[in-house]
C-alpha cells in the first residue's frame, strides 16, 4: 500500500487525485507545517516538503510531478496520462516538466519570498518577479490550450489537474481568470468534477 505524506492546500492535492483516480489504496499522513520537523520525516523529505509518496516496497519519493508520472506508469488502466506509446505522451512529459520547473518554483518564490533573498528589504522584488514569471508561464499554457478541451490527448490527464492546482495558487486569481480564458475554461470543467469537488473540501484550493 502507498503512504502519502501531505497537508491541506499543498501539492499533495494532485497526488491525492492521482491515487483516487487509479483506485489505489493509500494511507494518508498529514504533516504539520513546522520549522522543526520530525527527523524521521527529513529522512524521506530532506527539504521538509510535502507531498512525499512511500511506495509499496518501502522506498519514498518527493516532487509532485515525478510522483504523478510514476503513478501514471504504474496504473496505465486508470488513464492518468496518455499511453507511453501515444503521440501525446511527449506533450504530457513536456508540460509536466514545464509546470514543475517554471510555475511551481515561481509560486514558491512568491509565498516564501524570504527564502530567496539575503536582503530583508528584498522580498517585495522577489514577489514581483515571481508573479511575472507565473504570468509568463500561464500565458504559454493558455496558448497551448487554444482550441483544445484538454492540455494533452483527448481526455483529462494529471497534467490538467496539475495546471488548475497551480493556477489556484495565483495571488490575483480574479485577474488570472480573465487573462487566461482557456485555462479558466479548463478550470471550470474541473471545478465541476466530482473528485475535484471532494478534494477541494479538505484542500480549499478555490471557493466552493
Amino acid at each position: 500500500m502507498y503512504k502519502l505524506y501531505t497537508r491541506p492546500g499543498s501539492g499533495g492535492f494532485v497526488v491525492e487525485a492521482a491515487l483516487a483516480l487509479a483506485n489505489a489504496p493509500f494511507e494518508q499522513i498529514d504533516v504539520p507545517k513546522t520549522d522543526r520537523p520530525d527527523p524521521a520525516f527529513l529522512d524521506i523529505s530532506p527539504l521538509n516538503q510535502v507531498p512525499v509518496l512511500t511506495l509499496p516496497n518501502g522506498s519514498s519519493m518527493t516532487e509532485s510531478a515525478a510522483i504523478c508520472i510514476l503513478l501514471a506508469e504504474r496504473h496505465p488502466n486508470a488513464n492518468l496520462a496518455p499511453a507511453v506509446d501515444s503521440p501525446a505522451r511527449a506533450d504530457f512529459l513536456r508540460w509536466m516538466a514545464f509546470m514543475s520547473s517554471v510555475l511551481y518554483p515561481a509560486v514558491l518564490r512568491f509565498y516564501y519570498a524570504y527564502r530567496y533573498t539575503a536582503d530583508p528589504e528584498g522580498t517585495k522584488a522577489v514577489k514581483l518577479a515571481a508573479v511575472a514569471e507565473m504570468d509568463r508561464g500561464f500565458a504559454v499554457l493558455d496558448a497551448a490550450l487554444e482550441g483544445r478541451d484538454w492540455l494533452v490527448g483527448d481526455g483529462m490527464s494529471l497534467a490538467d489537474i496539475y495546471l488548475v492546482m497551480l493556477v489556484a495558487w495565483h495571488p490575483d486569481i480574479d485577474s488570472a481568470r480573465t487573462a487566461w480564458p482557456n485555462i479558466e475554461r479548463l478550470w471550470a470543467r474541473l471545478r465541476d468534477h466530482p473528485l475535484m469537488k471532494t478534494l477541494n473540501t479538505s484542500h480549499e484550493m478555490w471557493p466552493g
